[in-house]
């Protein structure tokens, strides 16, 4: 895909998945380094969320479930909204917790859950 192509495609995917004002937000990164900016939005959401395999809900859950595994908690809060925004419930991420509670240990899940119930809270 061309590069253009690529960054179109990648603010469309942030459009589905987050709202303007987290958007606003994840563009300070393009104030310090716009060429990241760039990576960002055409390879992180471009070239990854732009694919036509999996949905953005089936993607949310693998990077949930690699965010949570990495212990990359403030990325985390901003994809449990964007689970939330592309159809996941409330259900769907406590079991990706619990599920993870396995493979990452359960200080990790135990944190993600925290986080999981301030997002929760905060849409109600």
């Amino acid at each position: 895909m061309e590069n253009d192509k690529r960054y179109e495609a990648g603010i469309h995917a942030m459009e589905d998945l987050f709202s303007q004002e987290v958007r606003l937000g994840m563009e300070n990164i393009k104030k310090i380094s716009p060429e990241f900016w760039e990576m960002i939005v055409s390879f992180g959401f471009g070239d990854l969320y732009g694919r036509n395999t999996l949905t953005h809900a089936h993607r949310e859950i693998i990077t949930l479930t690699t965010l949570i595994t990495q212990g990359a908690f403030d990325q985390l809060k901003v994809h449990l909204q964007a689970a939330l925004n592309v159809g996941l419930t409330k259900e769907d991420i406590i079991e990706i917790i619990i599920h993870c509670a396995g493979y990452t240990g359960f200080p990790k899940a135990v944190q993600a859950m925290g986080i999981a119930g301030e997002i929760f809270e905060a849409n109600k």
